[in-house]
């Protein structure tokens, strides 16, 4: 006997189902389910024999599913709906009792916490050997010279290692932001019913403990409607990405012949259909075309929850591919710019000519006039003047002579400007905490190596 006297719509059923893409949770779903079984017996529910029955059917279940022997019917609506008719089919009626105390809305929020959970560890995991490379790198490239730039122009010379080891410092609060959602997944919705509670004394801090949650979520019809997690999730997501594509975009720019800074890996790189010569930085690439992808999954799914009614809405379901395809791009993007880092050679005598441009101490030069007590805005107008002369001229700063100095720099001589642009005085003369001098890169190399030690690798 249904409620409804015609049948479903070919499509709405078509519209209406998940199992094609919610098959995915069926081990969460056993796993919850097994669980909720011998928490029903416990409390007198059903009875100890009929748990036991129901757990021997959910292992012939998970034996199917990890076999990939489990059929999908076309009329299983959902996982749960199928695993539910599958388990009948073992064990018989009993296999109806597993549904007592609680509702799918309860049920698929719980599966859903379960997986985002799992794909939040793994992310952090992969974030932890991505910045493990990346602390690799810049220990062996410590005092390798680089231009950094603003604007894409040439701005003040760096240490690669210090370069290297921004990433990881952006790397290390995205594993943050994962931290936070196992915090975000730790209060269970199972227990909840389908908005109200259940009409049976369950006992729900059981469940939780069962499960790896810390306890029951507080109030039953948060449980069922939130999807907090999921936006938190996929917002940690969609920040690691963009800095993964940060990351990727300087490593196409740098492993251009017009920079030359590198050379990718030939196992992540490709060459053309057309143009023998080319060796293409698609990795690097793909790291930026996949981050507006999981941005964009953030986006829809804020849009799916921002006008919704408590509590349970058919909505709900359009969390999963959203928060399946998010995770699967961003655990092969950090999996795939660890493998690219890991392979790349970096060419120390080009980033060394970049850096020696001596133009790139101009902010040194000002900084001695300030020392001598020129205020800073005059200082920097007295030195962007030389910086003007040099190019008029198609000199160096270097080049200026005495006549120069004393029109346009009277506080300065030769001696000077050659001082402050000897080698490696611009590099080492950034002593302030968090600077590029070698002291501070050091300081910076033995931070991260503690903050990976203590979070384990």
């Amino acid at each position: 006997m249904s409620r409804f006297a015609e049948p479903q719509d070919p499509a709405f059923r078509a519209l209406n189902a998940s199992i094609s893409f919610d098959i995915r949770l069926a081990p969460y779903d056993v796993a919850q389910s097994r669980a909720h079984a011998r928490m029903l017996a416990r409390c007198g529910v059903i009875a100890a024999e009929e748990a036991a029955e129901l757990e021997r059917g959910l292992e012939a279940v998970c034996e199917e599913l990890d076999a990939g022997r489990f059929e999908v019917r076309p009329d299983d609506e959902d996982v749960h709906m199928a695993i539910e008719r599958r388990l009948t089919e073992i064990v018989g009626p009993v296999g109806g009792k597993l549904h007592t105390a609680r509702s799918r809305n309860d049920q698929v929020a719980t599966d859903v916490a379960m997986f985002t959970r799992d794909r939040a560890r793994a992310a952090s995991e992969l974030v932890g050997t991505l910045m493990g490379t990346l602390a690799d790198l810049a220990e062996r490239h410590l005092e390798w010279a680089m231009p950094a730039y603003t604007h894409l122009q040439r701005a003040q010379p760096v240490y690669l290692s210090h370069h290297l080891l921004a990433w990881l410092w952006k790397l290390q609060r995205d594993r943050r932001r994962f931290g936070f959602c196992l915090e975000a997944t730790s209060e269970l919705p199972l227990g909840a019913g389908a908005l109200a509670g259940v009409n049976f004394a369950t006992d729900r801090r059981y469940l939780a403990s069962e499960l790896g949650f810390d306890r029951p979520a507080e109030n039953s019809i948060d449980a069922v409607s939130s999807r907090d997690f999921v936006l938190d999730y996929l917002s940690a997501a969609a920040t690691c990405a963009t800095h993964l594509s940060q990351l990727g975009s300087e490593l196409v720019l740098w492993s251009s012949e017009e920079l030359g800074f590198c050379e990718l890996a030939d196992a992540f790189a490709s060459g053309s259909s057309i143009m023998p010569q080319k060796k293409n930085p698609d990795a690097a690439e793909l790291l930026r075309a996949k981050a507006p992808r999981i941005a964009g999954h953030l986006v829809a799914l804020h849009g799916v929850l921002h006008g919704l009614p408590l509590t349970y809405n058919k909505d709900l379901q359009e969390d999963k591919e959203h928060l399946f395809d998010a995770a699967d791009t961003l655990e092969l993007c950090l999996a795939a710019a660890d493998g690219m880092l890991r392979g790349t050679r970096f060419r120390r005598e080009r980033m060394a000519a970049a850096a020696s441009d001596e133009l790139l101490a101009a902010t040194d030069l000002a900084d001695l006039l300030v020392r001598r007590g020129v205020p800073f805005r005059e200082s920097h107008a007295i030195v962007a003047g030389l910086v003007r002369a040099a190019l008029e001229r198609g000199v160096a700063l270097s080049q200026l002579g005495e006549e120069d100095l004393r029109t346009l720099a009277p506080a300065l001589a030769p001696s000077d400007i050659a001082g402050v642009l000897r080698q490696g005085a611009p590099l080492e003369s950034k002593v302030s905490e968090g600077g590029t001098a070698l002291v501070r890169v050091r300081e910076q190399l033995a931070h991260a190596r503690a903050e990976l030690a203590g979070h384990g690798r």
